[in-house]
């Protein structure tokens, strides 16, 4: 129900594979780890009407949105770090079960080490060979990286493998050429369906006589991937799950209390919104509980949206719980303005001087410029991007584009005649509203507003 539910752009999302792996270094020696991908821009959302608007007028808005920044040369980049924890029998870390995948690390307990970078510089040439075909698994390892007991990890060792059997066609799909290695493959696997290889001899297993005992292991020398040795601490076999599993509450409080009061709200309105259509009373009844057992002010908020009861918690808190991780939330910070798009509402009959300067200085910001005219073609010799008719999400009108831009909290700038109609549509002051005699002062000041996202202090969060 938060805003990650609803990302601004493939480019702005953080990637996190929940599971918990185990890392190994040349002296042997472990550790547990979990893999995070941090984006370069930030984490964003887009408003929930934006999201609406976009689902149902341009279902491709994500996929153009990574590949036209991809193709303007604004190529999208993710940092990967890990948190590293210590290789214990109990495989937990502060009381957290590290082979629980509904539960994460905070930050503040275990930083994020960044390792590596991956930036995405080119679109597909052939999208169905190059994305359609891909056959991702992660049982996809190099040496010094290993699996643990982690029980979805565990399920998706198996269920990968056997699908890409079904949709690939066949058990040669790391043949493809999107999935082949790098490195050379030497294993006795022959034949079947996409078979690429041309192998020669008569005995792909070892030992054997007929080949000379060939093909034979690889050793220590050639780098082969092993399994890493791990002490399993004496036990008992049960089909039952950790205790730990049945803590269903702490780390939904811990989201809650990160969240700023504007993304309290927008929790409070998705869960108000989506319990609002039930017909069930029993099933929000139920739903009110889980979140009084979260936060009593979530759950009264949301209550009182419903016009029902708040119920009192059913779980105590814990002593000692952390009582609130900054990273999880969005907001606060400034991040770079790359592969922005900044539309720019001209009239062609008016004076446009400046336009082409304009445009330019966008570029050189590593923004993307987007006019919008009433008509095609183009204006003071800059082409034109959308007209009144395709750029706003419902009216054609340039009133419209306004209203959206001012509802979901966006900066708007205004130069010229602009100021007419920017002042007509907006509170005069308001937060995120920039005005000047020219365009390149407007781009100065709107190009800060930018890199924050959005302007929440437009609309005073309810505490």
């Amino acid at each position: 129900m938060g805003d990650r539910g609803t990302p601004r752009s493939y480019r702005m999302m953080e990637g996190f594979g929940v599971h918990t792996f185990r890392l190994s270094n040349a002296d042997g020696e472990t550790s547990l780890v979990k893999f995070h991908w941090k984006p370069t821009l930030g984490v964003h959302s887009l408003t929930w009407e934006e999201a609406q608007l976009l689902g149902g007028n341009d279902p491709d808005f994500h996929r153009r949105d990574l590949a036209e920044a991809i193709e303007s040369g604004a190529h999208p980049t993710w940092e990967l770090g890990i948190q590293v924890f210590p290789d214990n029998e109990e495989q937990s870390f502060e009381g957290i079960d590290l082979l629980d995948p509904t539960k994460f690390v905070p930050e503040e307990l275990a930083p994020v080490q960044p390792v590596g970078r991956l930036t995405l510089d080119r679109n597909p040439s052939n999208y169905f060979a190059e994305t359609e075909q891909v056959a991702f698994n992660p049982g996809h390892l190099v040496p010094g990286i290993d699996v643990t007991d982690d029980p979805l990890l565990q399920v998706r060792l198996f269920s990968y493998v056997d699908t890409q059997l079904t949709r690939l066609g066949g058990p040669n799909f790391a043949q493809l050429p999107v999935n082949r290695a790098h490195a050379p493959v030497n294993d006795m696997l022959r034949d079947g369906y996409g078979q690429q290889g041309d192998h020669a001899g008569v005995a792909p297993y070892h030992p054997n006589s007929l080949d000379g005992g060939c093909p034979f292991m690889a050793g220590e020398a050639d780098a082969a991937f092993e399994d890493l040795p791990v002490r399993v601490p004496e036990g008992v076999k049960e089909r039952e799950l950790s205790a730990t599993f049945e803590d269903h509450y702490s780390q939904p409080r811990l989201f809650w209390r990160s969240m700023t009061p504007v993304e309290q709200d927008h929790i409070v309105d998705a869960y108000s919104f989506e319990l609002g259509k039930c017909y069930e009373n029993t099933i929000k009844e139920r739903q009110l509980q889980c979140l009084a057992n979260i936060d009593g002010e979530l759950c009264a908020r949301v209550a009182a949206a419903l016009g029902m009861p708040a119920p009192e918690p059913t779980v105590a808190v814990e002593d000692g719980e952390l009582a609130s991780s900054a990273p999880l939330s969005q907001l606060g910070g400034s991040w770079p303005a790359d592969g922005r798009t900044v539309g720019i509402v001209v009239d062609p009959d008016a004076d446009n001087e400046g336009l082409l300067a304009l445009h330019e200085a966008i570029v050189d910001a590593s923004m993307t410029p987007l006019v919008i005219a009433p008509r095609g073609g183009e204006v003071a010799g800059v082409p034109v991007g959308r007209t009144f008719g395709t750029a706003a999400s419902v009216e054609p009108r340039v009133g419209k584009l306004i209203d959206e831009c001012w509802r979901h909290s966006k900066a708007i700038g205004a130069w010229g005649p602009g100021r007419e109609a920017l002042e007509a549509r907006t509170a005069p002051g308001g937060a995120g509203l920039v005005v000047g005699d020219d365009a390149q002062s407007v781009l100065g000041e709107i190009t800060p507003l930018l890199q924050a996202h959005r302007v929440w202090e437009r609309f005073p969060a309810a505490l």
